[in-house]
């Protein structure tokens, strides 16, 4: 990402929070590869807000991750997340945005990142509320996708040595599911990827990114245990090794390589 990036969405977010009625006033907050700029802004009817900006070149906007915040505000009414009250879409020099004004969320995430580096104290209550809300945007009805068969066609022989599975149970999944983007009030955060999954995705993401802390990982494991100890959680959890020995094999989240191979020998 370049200064003249970095100069640019920082105008349009505030260009954007004006717009909007809104005044930015917390620290920037990037997203993966500078794709997002996130920012507390107070507004006067709404009060405490988080607004998030999305760039891409004019022209080549929308999609699925475009689209996925707006789309999972009317679509998971019950579901723990924060409420959405404005969209400004603004095309300047070439590019497009679209701003979403949501509600500040000012319980903390669980993790700084993806993939634990500590062990993590998650209670009974926390545990509960997640497990029922897994369950509601399992049922959900949707026509995005999040993981296409293809995909865990190319990847799993791959990344884990196994032959691909054949999914015949797909349901629908946050598709981002870890500690990073959920806070210590269950509050589930980045639902811009959501769409059809294998069966017990998410729960096998959220097992999966926590194998570095072996103490939280059993207790996300025993909470989630009728979905992952089945034939379809076995196919998840191999699809989903394969998603993240993929990631570490760009270098990211390095503490993951040993305990996910393990997993993999582990697995049915």
């Amino acid at each position: 990402m370049t200064d003249t990036d970095t100069h640019r969405m920082t105008a349009a977010h505030t260009r954007a929070a004006t717009a909007l009625e809104g005044t930015a006033t917390g620290p920037l907050v990037w997203g993966y590869q500078g794709r997002t700029l996130g920012r507390r802004t107070d507004h006067p009817r709404h009060g405490p807000c988080w607004l998030r900006l999305q760039s891409a070149p004019a022209g080549k906007e929308g999609g699925k991750l475009w689209e996925g915040q707006e789309y999972a505000a009317h679509l998971f009414p019950t579901v723990q997340k924060p409420a959405l009250h404005a969209i400004r879409d603004m095309e300047i020099d070439g590019y497009a945005y679209r701003a979403e004004l949501t509600e500040y969320v000012d319980s903390p995430v669980l993790s700084p990142q993806p993939a634990l580096g500590a062990e993590v104290d998650l209670t009974v209550s926390w545990l509960r509320t997640i497990r029922t809300n897994l369950d509601t945007i399992a049922a959900t009805p949707t026509d995005r996708t999040a993981v296409r068969q293809q995909w865990i066609d190319r990847a799993v022989p791959t990344y884990t040595g196994r032959p691909a599975p054949q999914i015949t149970d797909w349901t629908c999944a946050h598709g981002d599911f870890h500690l990073a983007n959920i806070t210590v009030s269950g509050v589930i955060l980045d639902w811009e990827g959501f769409g059809m999954a294998p069966r017990g995705w998410d729960a096998a993401l959220l097992y999966a990114y926590a194998l570095a802390a072996p103490a939280t990982a059993d207790r996300i494991h025993l909470a989630l245990a009728d979905t992952l100890d089945t034939e379809a959680g076995h196919q998840a959890l191999l699809i989903v090794a394969a998603d993240l020995l993929q990631s570490v094999s760009r270098g990211d989240h390095p503490q993951l390589a040993g305990p996910l191979r393990e997993l993999i020998v582990a697995l049915p």
